[in-house]
């Protein structure tokens, strides 16, 4: 292995650690305690929490704004598609021919869904003004990780490009310790909810 692998390996338990750090933290909090006489299922209501209520038809913020929905599962797809590839390239595990292309072209495609959102935060006032520098820099660290992880499978370099693994490794180290986080808060986020509207018999609808 060269430096650039050790680094991104050593960002790598950094991350995790982090991460676990956030999800005990979250576990010894513990869930909040209810008094209100159970009306439905707590079971229930976090299988549709994390599966029906994730639907488009389901969220308000979703199918009123359609392209950014979109844009923005096409962006969380290239940021795994991005790992996969790196974690292949560490195996020496190579995408030759048209995959190559198709996987190329798939991650411009997503690092320009990325670059899509950071310019509508950019210019539609009400996000603006919600936003911090914690989403400007997440949103740049994840799409020149994207765009990276293209070039260098177009340029036909992976095999010795040590830019994914330098980007890999800023993200890795940024996740614990800023917004991207909710990798995390995300799970946490969705069982409370479907353990509390499940237990007052909201969901499943």
């Amino acid at each position: 292995m060269v430096w650039f692998q050790w680094l991104t390996i050593s960002a790598f338990a950094f991350c995790l650690a982090g991460c676990l750090w956030h999800l005990l933290r979250l576990i010894r909090l513990g869930k909040p305690a209810d008094l209100a006489k159970p009306a439905g299922s707590e079971s229930a209501g976090i299988s549709y929490s994390f599966i029906n209520a994730m639907s488009p038809a389901k969220k308000e913020s979703a199918y009123l704004h359609l392209p950014t929905y979109t844009a923005g599962i096409l962006y969380h797809m290239g940021t795994f598609t991005s790992f996969i590839l790196l974690i292949f390239n560490f195996f020496r595990i190579i995408p030759t021919g048209i995959p190559l292309l198709l996987i190329s072209a798939f991650l411009l495609m997503t690092a320009l869904a990325g670059l899509f959102i950071l310019i509508k935060r950019m210019i539609v006032l009400n996000i603006r003004a919600l936003s911090n520098p914690d989403d400007y820099l997440s949103n740049i660290l994840v799409t020149v990780f994207q765009a990276v992880t293209a070039v260098c499978l177009i340029e036909g370099q992976s095999t010795v490009c040590s830019y994914p693994y330098l980007c890999a490794s800023l993200l890795l180290l940024y996740i614990p310790v800023g917004k991207l986080k909710h990798l995390v808060y995300f799970f946490a986020a969705r069982y409370h909810l479907g353990v509390f509207y499940g237990r007052r018999g909201v969901w499943p609808q």
